[in-house]
């Protein structure tokens, strides 16, 4: 851990450095505010220590500007004067301590050894904080440097730690039942199942046995709002007889409307309106769409075994000026196309006619996927194969269903 030694007095400096280093930690010694400045950031291994009265700007000018780049850093004040003015100025301005010149080495080393714990501790729980946001479920698989993306991954976070149901909201192609999985993968329940039902035309029957396979983990309700009426009334009783599996459901549709119109229980309306998440539209945020769009040509030209594509700039401006009301399922269908050649000249190198038709035909098998989430029958029935047919190809190129999901 290194101790930045703030002094006008070179042989003050010296002498601190010389007790530092003796303590095993490493001494940063400084002459003023300026030199001592270029070593401040939010990530300095290290704590301060500083003598008050310096030519220029003094160890008060210091301290605040230390607490404006990171109000966590510890900043030991030292000065010969003695005052007590001095003292109680600099521990309202955030000092961590205030010590006299000359001051004993034991004290000094003492006040440093509990900025130093203090300091570690600090910087430990940021890096936990970093790793858990960096690597979680959120910020891999909900992409955007956007505010409003940024928003989005908060709110999951938040229905995730909630353990409550949760509406999603979203117009058509917006990607609610990914924005579930993320919720569900970030979940005290991760490790459990997750199962995705479509509401419409579902029994009560049919949804009892998604309960069953949820097993105590998450089931997804797809499009909520086309629950017919039976299975609404058989959810109010699951959900009450089933508290530990966990119910998300999502809709593009506005739900309050629907219960005002009666066509949606208003007890179940209310069981579901505890925790809402809203998947803001891609017009809403276009600077995005170049990193969204290069993401899935990535996953297009790996699934299917094409050279990655370059994106021309163009692409790109002629892409964020769209409107996009398929959102993010248009855009990922926009790039299959893409990926595929189908959208304009590709520079991919010249390929035999056989190992083109292979490219476009593992193409269709991927694109026709990726609409159906995943799901292989969906899929089939998409491009009027039968499914051992359907399995076939798959198998021959190598393409798995169950690497598509709704992005």
């Amino acid at each position: 851990m290194k101790v930045l030694l703030v002094d006008d007095d070179r042989a003050v400096r010296e002498a601190l450095s010389q007790t530092v280093e003796l303590a095993g930690l490493t001494p940063v010694p400084a002459g003023s505010f300026i030199e001592a400045k270029d070593h401040i950031s939010t990530d300095f291994q290290g704590i301060i220590v500083s003598d008050i009265r310096m030519p220029g700007r003094d160890g008060f000018h210091l301290l605040d500007h230390v607490r404006s780049i990171d109000i966590d850093l510890p900043v030991i004040l030292l000065t010969g004067e003695g005052d007590v003015p001095s003292a109680v100025r600099g521990i309202t301005g955030g000092a961590f301590d205030f010590l006299e010149k000359p001051c004993a080495a034991k004290d000094l080393l003492a006040v440093i050894e509990k900025a130093v714990k203090t300091r570690a501790l600090v910087l430990e729980n940021r890096a936990l904080r970093r790793e858990i946001t960096k690597g979680d479920a959120a910020s891999r698989m909900l992409i955007g440097q956007s505010l409003v993306a940024e928003g989005l991954r908060t709110a999951a976070r938040m229905a995730a730690r909630s353990g409550a149901e949760v509406l999603i909201t979203g117009a058509p192609g917006a990607g609610t039942s990914k924005v579930a999985e993320v919720i569900h993968l970030m979940s005290a329940a991760a490790q459990r199942p997750f199962v995705k039902l479509a509401a419409a035309g579902l029994t009560p029957d049919g949804l009892e046995a998604g309960f069953a396979r949820a097993e105590e983990g998450t089931l997804y309700l797809d499009e909520v709002t086309s629950l017919p009426q039976p299975a609404q009334f058989a959810l109010l009783e699951l959900l009450e007889a089933q508290p530990a599996t966990r119910l998300i459901a999502g809709t593009y549709r506005d739900l309050a409307a629907e219960r005002d119109a009666g066509r949606f229980h208003p007890d179940l309306y209310w069981k579901l309106d505890v925790m809402r998440v809203r998947i803001p539209a891609l017009n809403e945020r276009p600077e995005d769409i170049p990193a969204l769009f290069r993401h899935y040509v990535q996953i297009a030209c790996e699934q299917a075994a094409l050279p990655q594509a370059e994106i021309p700039p163009e692409l790109t401006q002629r892409l964020m000026a769209q409107d996009w009301p398929g959102n993010a399922r248009a855009l990922m269908s926009e790039a299959m196309r893409f990926a595929m050649g189908l959208a304009g000249e590709s520079d991919a190198p010249e390929q035999s006619l056989s190992e083109r038709m292979a490219a476009v035909e593992r193409g269709f098998l991927c694109e026709a996927l990726a609409r159906a989430q995943g799901n292989a029958t969906e899929a089939a029935q998409a491009l009027g194969l039968p499914r051992k047919t359907f399995y076939d190809k798959l198998a021959r190129h190598g393409v798995r269903p169950e690497e598509f999901r709704d992005l």
